[in-house]
C-alpha cells in the first residue's frame, strides 16, 4: 500500500524526471491512498503554476485530474484529525504533511513525496518511504 502526497503527485502528473522516477516504482497492484487534502493541495499547486505563466488552464487541469487518478482510495479526514492535531503539535511539524504522515503509519504503507521535511519526518519515526536518492 502506498500513501501518495501532492508534491509526489503534482511531479508524476506533470511528467518531471522525479516524477517519472516514482512513476516507474508504482505497482499497478498497488493500492493507492490519500487523504482527501490531496485535491485540494494539487488544485492549488496547478494554479499556481497557471498563475506564474507556466502552464495553460487546460494543461493544469489535464494535470489535475492525471494526480487524482492516481489514487486508488481518498480517505476521510475527519477521521485523522484528532490525531493529526497531536502529533502535528508533538512533532513540531505542519499538520497538512502529518495528514499523510499519520495515514501511511496507520495503514503500514509506505509514504511516496518528494518533500524533503516529510522524508526526515518518516524516517525519523519508521514510516517507510521513497526516498528521492533511491530514484
Amino acid at each position: 500500500m502506498i500513501v501518495l502526497d501532492c508534491s509526489a503527485a503534482v511531479d508524476m502528473s506533470r511528467g518531471t524526471p522525479e516524477g517519472r522516477a516514482l512513476m516507474s516504482l508504482m505497482i499497478p497492484e498497488d493500492e493507492v491512498i490519500a487523504p482527501h487534502l490531496l485535491q485540494c493541495e494539487a488544485a492549488n499547486a496547478l494554479w499556481k503554476y497557471v498563475h506564474a505563466g507556466h502552464m495553460s488552464k487546460e494543461e493544469a487541469s489535464d494535470c489535475l485530474a492525471n494526480a487524482l487518478s492516481l489514487v486508488t482510495e481518498f480517505r476521510d479526514m475527519r477521521a485523522l484529525l484528532p490525531e493529526v492535531f497531536a502529533e502535528s503539535i508533538r512533532l513540531d511539524h505542519p499538520a497538512y504533511d502529518l495528514f499523510y504522515f499519520v495515514l501511511a503509519r496507520r495503514n503500514d504503507a509506505t509514504m511516496c513525496t518528494l518533500d524533503e521535511k516529510l522524508i526526515t519526518l518518516c524516517e525519523e519515526h519508521g514510516v517507510d518511504c521513497v526516498h528521492p536518492v533511491e530514484i
